[in-house]
């Protein structure tokens, strides 16, 4: 099976149980999602292996939460949840993403510098 991309409307038993592992500090009740809350996430045999959540108002993007499961890092989940999410909001003229609860910030800044992003203070940016 493929792994797609996709934008998360509602909840299976199934996603919650993987977010859950993407995220361990959220609950599901606590993932807002609406016309300006967004998550996106990379499923591969109808399990989720990465996420993110992205904040719209007007032209801009507030990335937050990007997480890939530890045991699929390293293969390119992440690189190509970072392009759709891009790709499948074109009408964004600003992204930011900041660094609050990042793991490594070196290693993250490699990761969104090799999305387009520039390091600017206390996350990315992206114009």
């Amino acid at each position: 099976m493929k792994l797609t991309i996709i934008r998360l409307t509602a909840l299976s038993e199934q996603d919650i149980i993987d977010l859950g592992k993407i995220w361990p500090e959220f609950t599901a009740s606590s993932l807002q999602m609406d016309e300006a809350h967004h998550i996106y996430a990379a499923r591969f045999n109808e399990r989720l292996l990465g996420a993110v959540r992205v904040t719209v108002k007007d032209a801009q993007a507030t990335l937050s939460s990007l997480r890939v499961r530890e045991i699929t890092r390293r293969r390119g989940v992440g690189l190509y949840l970072m392009e759709e999410v891009l790709r499948s909001n074109p009408d964004m003229k600003t992204w930011w993403m900041a660094d609050t609860g990042v793991e490594d910030k070196d290693e993250m800044t490699a990761f969104m510098q090799a999305v387009g992003f520039s390091a600017m203070g206390s996350g990315w940016e992206k114009r």
